[in-house]
């Protein structure tokens, strides 16, 4: 008999359903802007310097990594992303992790979830943005017995990090403050970047309540020029226990490294180093140091980063106006990565998505993405209200584009 209920996992497989079936109903692949992983590999340089340091001998390059920072690769990759160099700060502190979904799970045990007193479980509050990919929320509050308030984003604004709406939600749960404020800015699934004036308002929030401020910038360098990293702003707040956590993932499509660098307030990451201790052993080590050897050529590293950035914005650059032109509104710009998000509409293919007998029971954003991807092979992610499509597929060939088009010209979207 299970222990653990399934419902964490229930989203993710619905949406392999949908690409199954539509496989099983057409015999051709579906059109999958569901994906949320980078479809190209580490550049070559990359991949050659992996293969040097796993063959190396050297006992350094295949014993636990803990937290040494293999030929500065924390420090660099801090720099390329956070925009700051960790040395010239001295209240900041720079640590290698294995990935950042690992990291955000021990996080709220490092601000103190699990220590009796004040901060005792039923006291702790975690406050994450909805809609999110929300790793620590589910660790906090449905794992460790937390109290997760939502702070909602919101299409009005275009799902900008709002302080006076976090505000207002700690009012309405009757609470005074947050142990923990954890965002993802550039965001998932909103796609939006944050400005410094959003950064210090949002400071200023965490100074005044005594609360810990945790971004995961997963996809900082794949953001434009309107995105400040937390790390440029955080630097001159000497008060402000913060962390910024930063993957290779996503900067150079290596998900497969699992590693990436987290930076922050001295005590921030000397807690978290502690908990961390009893739960990993660091990234591999060859793989760190070729990274770090590969970071260490910083005009190189950027060009690389520069031009996956360049092939996402061409992608893009296809799939949102013909979005936009097939009749579906968007929920907020797309300022970095990969992702597009749509506002879901009352009428699709015909169908009033509240009253057809195939969406009984469904959320009308479920009910969409089903009847969209069966009629038309196109799938993405559904959240309430909400459909993300990424572009973690080649939008730009000839193939994709024809049936695209094709299925797009069908929706015929309608709006209240």
């Amino acid at each position: 008999m299970r222990r653990v209920p399934a419902d964490g996992i229930n989203l993710f497989q619905s949406i392999y359903g949908l690409l199954r079936g539509y496989s099983e109903k057409t015999g051709l692949p579906p059109l999958n802007l569901s994906l949320g992983n980078p479809d190209g590999v580490p550049p070559e340089p990359i991949r050659a310097l992996k293969a040097k340091f796993a063959a190396d001998p050297r006992l350094d390059y295949h014993a636990y990594a803990e937290d040494r920072d293999l030929h500065g690769f924390a420090e660099a990759m801090v720099e390329l992303h956070g925009g700051i160099r960790v040395r010239e700060h001295g209240g900041l502190r720079a640590l290698p992790i294995p990935g950042i979904k690992t990291a955000s799970a021990l996080i709220p045990l490092a601000c103190g979830l699990h220590l009796p007193g004040a901060r005792r479980r039923e006291r702790f509050v975690l406050a994450v943005n909805a809609p999110a990919y929300d790793v620590a929320g589910v660790w906090a509050a449905q794992y460790l017995a937390g109290r997760r308030l939502v702070w909602p984003l919101e299409s009005a604004s275009d799902m900008r990090l709002k302080a006076g709406r976090l505000e207002r939600a700690l009012r309405e749960e009757g609470l005074e403050r947050a142990d923990l404020v954890f965002v993802i800015r550039p965001g998932n699934p909103a796609s939006v970047g944050a400005g410094a004036a959003e950064w210090r308002a949002l400071i200023a929030h965490c100074l005044r309540r005594g609360t810990r401020l945790v971004n995961d910038a997963a996809y900082a360098g794949l953001a434009g020029p309107g995105h400040v990293p937390l790390a440029a702003v955080a630097k001159d707040f000497p008060g402000l226990e913060w962390l910024e956590l930063y993957s290779v993932s996503k900067s150079f499509s290596d998900p497969g490294a699992r590693l990436g660098a987290l930076v922050g307030s001295a005590d921030f990451v000397a807690d978290f180093a502690t908990i961390k201790g009893n739960a990993e052993s660091g990234p591999v080590p060859s793989v760190m140091a070729a990274y770090g050897q590969f970071l260490g050529e910083r005009a190189a590293a950027r060009s690389v980063l520069e031009g996956l950035r360049s092939l996402y914005r061409a992608r893009l650059d296809y799939l949102i106006p013909r979005l936009k032109a097939a009749g579906l509104r968007p929920a907020c710009p797309t300022e970095a990565g990969f992702f597009t998000l749509w506002r879901v509409p009352r009428r699709v293919l015909g169908v009033d998505l509240a009253k057809d007998l195939r969406c009984a029971g469904l959320p009308a954003a479920e009910a969409f993405n089903r009847l969209v991807a069966a009629e038309t092979g196109i799938v993405g992610v559904h959240f309430p209200g909400l459909i993300r499509y990424a572009v973690c597929a080649d939008v730009l060939s000839a193939d994709f584009q024809g049936r695209f088009e094709k299925g797009l010209r069908k929706l015929r979207p309608e709006y209240d």
